[in-house]
């Protein structure tokens, strides 16, 4: 059932079986997972149904470099469904190497394989409404599907990996009626988690306490809790509570809200293939109706050979703020830039003004190639804006061979570079963030050395030839900064808690009920998007906590209480 938590009682205490802080991907998917287990769940969401601008003010903090990070409060949702309301569908896998511990990226290894994620993948894929758990065009089409370069080859690089689709689907609306009807689960909207409490032996979570905007009050009792908010929220309430060490929840090592990745990304240089050359840079549509996309993959032997992180790069039309490429429709998509969300926006287009020179000639582009822009517009309109599973995003076929490369790559783990508290406080008494995202040499070596071996594959494949400057790698990394929304590791995995915040099971090393479920979890990043695997580590901890809660009789804890409610 929904519920809202300004309908509670003053001082009322609800108890449940578990309690999962935030209804986003990671919080929707736990919550799926034990609805018919016997387990009683509670779910508290601080955002209702719709997005609201009072609630998504309770996420803005400060920043240290501005140009180097977007400030909190974007990128995020705070409501039913969190980010998977404005997400943009891409899915795919951690790769065996991820996993792994590497001599050449810092403070890498997971202390689980991927063998132990696996079983959780394709349920994962399915809440993500991705289709069949196929990442190989071999897998995906009967055919193997067309090729992304006819004739390439390369050594360090595949082209046989996929990226697959979401609608993007929503969370919060897609399984809202699953979550309404159910008699187990309850979501209360509208609350706020304020402080978490411990017991006299400082090892257990006692009470949560629970705020709402308007000023109500209550006490949240439970079994085992787990913080589903996000890697950046999921600090702030760590670092609100003192926790025993009086440092924060889980942070008697200082490691909280430290090793703070996003992903590596920009778009660089130019390909151009030889004439005759098949290329085939867009979509294709799966046997069972996903979107999917191949892409450059570098080889996991061609990473321990280089000494490079993991790395992908997609073929990507011409950079759109410089009115050359003389295409109608990116000349528009550049006017119309403020129409365009924030989230999309800021990697399309830049931050920087439109000058008048530069507008008069992307309007001529757009006059001259009228026909071509009406036929795009068509296209948007049908595959994207009307249809349920959404054409994922703008390609753009050249007119020439010649392209640009979108690269997205893999950020080695830094422990300066972190998330801590700042001194201004929110309206329900929490001091907000403070972000001071880093990157290290290694995270330029990766992109350097990754484009360098793709140059050499394409030009030894005869396929055409990729030229881009060494000096413009650092420059076009940092060009708008941490890539997104994408906030990763700040709650890290591990088994020695000097290192690490959370055990193999996704618990607080040093609170015996308490969780973390997310992407903060993760030690390294990999080269791929965090929704699959926050979906599928999630799935993971729901299983663990179905196995600890009901007992061998299928028994849990008394049914809940409302206390004057």
């Amino acid at each position: 059932m929904i519920l809202d938590a300004n309908d509670v009682e003053n001082g009322a205490c609800v108890t449940a079986d578990v309690c999962v802080v935030g209804a986003g991907a990671a919080g929707i998917a736990i919550a799926l997972s034990l609805l018919d287990s016997g387990v009683d769940v509670l779910v508290l969401e601080s955002g209702g149904l719709e997005d609201s601008r009072e609630t998504q003010s309770l996420y803005a903090g400060t920043v240290e470099d501005p140009a180097m990070h977007s400030p909190p409060d974007r990128y995020r949702q705070r409501r039913l469904g969190g980010s998977t309301t404005i997400w943009g569908g891409r899915c795919m896998p951690f790769d065996p190497i991820d996993f792994e511990a590497r001599d050449y990226e810092a403070f890498s290894g997971w202390p689980i394989g991927l063998a132990e994620l696996a079983p959780f993948y394709p349920q994962a894929n399915v809440l993500c409404e991705a289709g069949r758990f196929a990442y190989t065009a071999r897998e995906a089409f009967p055919d193997g599907g067309r090729p992304m370069i006819a004739g390439f080859e390369g050594q360090a690089f595949s082209t046989d990996t996929l990226e697959r689709f979401s609608c993007p689907t929503d969370f919060g609306s897609r399984y809202r009626a699953r979550l309404s009807s159910s008699r187990t689960v309850r979501v209360m909207c509208h609350a706020n988690v304020t402080a978490m409490k411990l017991d006299a032996a400082g090892r257990r979570i006692e009470e949560l306490e629970v705020k709402t905007l308007p000023g109500k009050c209550f006490r949240v009792h439970a079994r085992r809790i787990v913080l589903a908010v996000g890697g950046l929220e999921s600090v702030r309430l760590l670092l609100n509570s003192p926790g025993a060490s009086g440092r924060g929840l889980g942070n008697g090592h200082d490691v909280v809200g430290r090793y703070y990745m996003c992903h590596l990304a920009g778009t660089i240089g130019t390909l151009v293939f030889r004439d005759g050359v098949a290329v085939n840079h867009g979509y294709e549509l799966s046997p069972d109706g996903v979107y999917c996309r191949r892409r450059f993959a570098l080889r996991e032997p061609a990473q321990q050979a280089l000494r490079a992180g993991n790395f992908v790069a997609r073929l990507h039309h011409p950079r759109m703020t410089d009115p050359a490429h003389r295409t109608g429709i990116l000349s528009l998509l550049y006017l119309a830039r403020f129409m365009i969300p924030y989230e999309y926006g800021k990697r399309l287009h830049g931050g920087e003004p439109i000058r008048l020179r530069s507008a008069v000639a992307h309007l001529r582009n757009v006059l001259a190639d009228a026909g071509g822009i009406v036929a795009f517009l068509w296209h948007w309109f049908r595959d994207r804006t009307l249809a349920a599973r959404k054409f994922p995003s703008v390609i753009i076929h050249p007119r020439r061979p010649r392209y640009s490369l979108d690269f997205h790559a893999e950020q080695e783990p830094n422990p300066q570079s972190r998330v801590t508290l700042g001194a201004e406080r929110d309206p329900l008494g929490l001091r907000r963030l403070h972000v001071d995202w880093r990157y290290s040499s290694q995270d330029v070596h990766t992109v350097q050395a990754s484009l360098a071996a793709l140059a050499d594959d394409i030009r030894a494949s005869g396929a055409g030839s990729f030229q881009f400057e060494q000096d413009e790698v650092e420059r076009e990394m940092l060009r708008y900064g941490a890539y997104g929304g994408h906030h990763i590791g700040t709650v890290r995995m591990g088994t020695d808690p000097r290192t690490s915040v959370v055990d193999t099971d996704c618990r607080v090393h040093e609170v015996d009920n308490l969780y973390v479920a997310g992407s903060a979890v993760f030690p390294t990043s990999s080269q791929a998007n965090p929704t699959l695997t926050i979906v599928a580590l999630a799935l993971r901890l729901a299983s663990h906590l179905r196995a600890v809660t009901v007992d061998r009789a299928g028994n849990t804890a008394e049914s809940p209480v409302q206390k004057g409610a």
